[in-house]
């Protein structure tokens, strides 16, 4: 009883922390809420200025939050619920957009209203991240990236295009373009453990397994040439391919050198099975399957929001 009561109490401490390092939602002060500070003073005048007469002119309600880190939870959460308590964009209109930046997460978001989802597209939000966002951060310019990003944001919101900017990384010389893995670094690790939990688990499979092994060597090849790309990036996932190919081959023929490795695959041709490490290996015509080697039975400002809502429409990125 006591041992559960111990589990229990250590269970709500850490859930509890989680709590407290979520990120907290700041009061809205203006226009540009720049609590990370690094947007210098200039630009900071400059885009509240700018927002405002934008405002005036079409009363979409555009705003922009800094934040040092979210504590671990995901900016599209954290968007979302900051554009709930600043009821951006008018009541009834639902036209505001929050462009949100966290340096020391290297994340960053547009999330717009219902009204603008249709103007402002999940793509085109995304071509402003991609194209004119990230470019300035990845050089450390924080100032004129968010200037240049809500310009752009204006820009598209009055009728216009957002400008395209090449990238020697992100686009080959054939115009063929694959977006990078749009995910957080928690994401990338759990859904990496799972990816290559898996395929990794076939691959050493294969390695030790007489008969089937290249077979497996080839069955292989598409996945690890294409699920690594939701984790580490088309240029990562080319260098994990290149690895197993060439891996792969020399693992087995080392291995297949080994004593134990002859046995098995000597006794798979005379018996029919063979036990390597701890699993039966039994073969059957053309194939081989593995089973369990032991057997056991299964069982206060100036500016305000207007009432406005999102519904989580817009676009994430990093850098």
């Amino acid at each position: 009883m006591k041992k559960t009561l111990h589990l229990a109490f250590i269970f709500v401490i850490i859930l509890a922390t989680g709590f407290a390092m979520a990120a907290d939602i700041p009061y809205l002060t203006g226009r540009v809420t720049d609590n990370a500070q690094i947007i210098s003073p200039e630009t900071k005048k400059a885009l509240t200025s700018r927002l405002k007469v934008h405002e005036e002119r079409t009363t979409n309600q555009i705003a922009v939050l800094t934040i040092q880190t979210l504590g671990g939870e995901s900016i599209e959460e954290y968007a979302v619920a900051v554009f709930k308590e600043w009821k951006l964009g008018q009541k009834g209109k639902d036209n505001g957009i929050l462009l949100i930046v966290s340096p020391g997460d290297r994340r960053m978001r547009i999330e717009v209203g219902y009204g603008l989802e249709g103007i402002m597209p999940d793509s085109v939000a995304g071509s402003i991240i991609r194209d004119v966002l990230t470019p300035s951060f990845k050089a450390g310019d924080y100032s004129g990236g968010i200037d240049a990003g809500v310009q752009a944001i204006i820009t598209v919101l009055e009728g216009g295009k957002v400008p395209e900017q090449e990238s020697g990384a992100a686009k080959s010389a054939s115009g063929f373009h694959i977006e990078e893995p749009d995910m957080s670094l928690t994401e990338r690790i759990l859904i990496g453990a799972f990816i290559f939990g898996i395929i990794g688990l076939f691959t050493v499979i294969g390695i030790l397994t007489p008969g089937m092994g290249w077979f497996l060597y080839f069955f292989l090849i598409p996945f690890w040439a294409m699920f690594p790309i939701l984790i580490v990036g088309t240029t990562g996932a080319l260098y994990l391919l290149g690895t197993y190919v060439i891996a792969f081959p020399i693992a087995k023929l080392i291995i297949g050198r080994s004593d134990w490795y002859n046995k098995a695959s000597n006794d798979l041709r005379t018996k029919g099975k063979a036990s390597i490490g701890g699993f039966m290996l039994s073969s059957g015509s053309s194939r081989s399957s593995w089973s369990s080697g032991s057997s056991s039975s299964s069982g206060g400002s100036s500016f305000s929001g207007g009432g406005g809502s999102s519904g989580g429409g817009g676009s994430s990125g990093g850098w």
